[in-house]
């Protein structure tokens, strides 16, 4: 046994003094010694036995650090690389639709680009709130749009990052008090140097009369860090019309610091058929001459009936995800399977996805 831990017992022992009463309840007090023993030799078999795990698990984090370099350094090097501002603006010209929100997005983007200008020649800029209010229907393509724009400002210089955080209420608020102004706070920071994408903002400010409410707290939390970190933060509000016009009311620094609006409008049946038809194209699927007249009518129609709750792209997307789940059906009970089967949506899979 070591030196020093037998004198540390040693010395243990000399200050151990047991009362008499205590001694007196001991069979023997060689029982007393004994024990201490035994508790002795286990301790030193745990540290054994500790010691060797904790030699084994260092060899396999070494083991595992060697082995996973080369996939640090591959991830490293396949990380995409930043798209330039004319890659961004072609990507936005791609989109399908949303004529009004590109030409916006053109204007503010060389309105910045001026302003810098401006500033390189040592002009004044009057004052520029790049903080934004997205409005207009699920599925219309608002965070697409923001996610380019995030992109597009750090092309220019706007942000020094250009990452988009997405969050809604319950990315905010907490559920008890004290714990929103904190909660708020991370997530803003974590959007430092890029775009704060909140959808539904509209439910941080719920109807009057509703009593206490945590997100009336978020609210102004954000209002303090949009002006802590004016210079490299922008926030996007997102939801519905009507319901972001009384978010915007609900607060007089919120009518101060968002004066940009973007409204999204509905995809038409063009547009919807256009989007599914490049995610086709994209899964390598195509439709039979029956089965693409079938769609145009389809989403003709669906255009035609659609209410409050109508989905744009989100129903597109979900219904091309139907078919394929459909076609699958279908082709897994043939005998045999050809590429043209695995590839072709027929008008039989389009009609048993709309019945079902």
């Amino acid at each position: 046994m070591d030196k020093s831990i037998s004198k540390t017992k040693e010395e243990l022992m000399r200050s151990l003094k047991p009362a008499k009463s205590y001694l007196d309840s001991l069979a023997d007090f060689d029982d007393f010694l004994g024990t201490i023993k035994q508790a002795e030799s286990a301790a030193n078999e745990l540290i054994d036995e500790t010691s060797q795990i904790a030699a084994s698990v260092k060899n396999t984090q070494s083991e595992a650090s060697v082995a996973s370099s080369p996939n640090e350094e591959a991830t490293e090097g396949s990380a995409e690389k930043p798209r330039s501002l004319d890659e961004l603006m072609a990507r936005l010209d791609e989109l399908v639709g949303l004529d009004n929100i590109k030409q916006s997005v053109k204007s503010l983007i060389n309105l910045v680009k001026v302003r810098k200008l401006r500033e390189e020649n040592e002009l004044p800029n009057p004052p520029l709130s790049l903080h934004m209010v997205f409005t207009g229907n699920p599925g219309t393509g608002k965070t697409t749009v923001a996610r380019i724009l995030s992109e597009l400002y750090r092309a220019i210089g706007v942000l020094s990052k250009g990452q988009l955080v997405e969050v809604d209420r319950s990315g905010l608020v907490a559920g008890f008090v004290g714990q929103t102004a904190i909660k708020t706070t991370e997530t803003v920071t974590s959007a430092l140097g890029g775009i704060l994408f909140i959808d539904e903002a509209y439910s941080l400010a719920p109807e009057v009369g509703s009593g206490n409410d945590f997100g009336r707290e978020a609210i102004e939390t954000l209002l303090k860090m949009m002006e802590d970190h004016r210079n490299d933060l922008i926030v996007i509000v997102a939801g519905y019309s009507e319901q972001m016009e009384r978010f915007i009311l609900s607060n007089p620094g919120l009518e101060s610091r968002f004066n940009r609006y973007f409204e999204f409008e509905d995809y038409n049946g063009e547009e919807l058929n256009e989007i599914f038809g490049s995610m086709c194209s994209n899964s390598e699927y195509v439709l039979t001459e029956d089965a693409k007249g079938f769609v145009k009518k389809h989403f003709s129609v669906l255009y035609d009936m659609r209410d409050e709750n109508f989905g744009n792209a989100r129903y597109v997307r979900n219904f091309f995800e139907h078919i394929v789940s459909v076609h699958s059906d279908r082709v897994s009970a043939l005998e045999g399977h050809t590429r043209e089967d695995l590839t072709t949506i027929t008008l039989e899979d389009l009609v048993t996805a709309t019945d079902s």
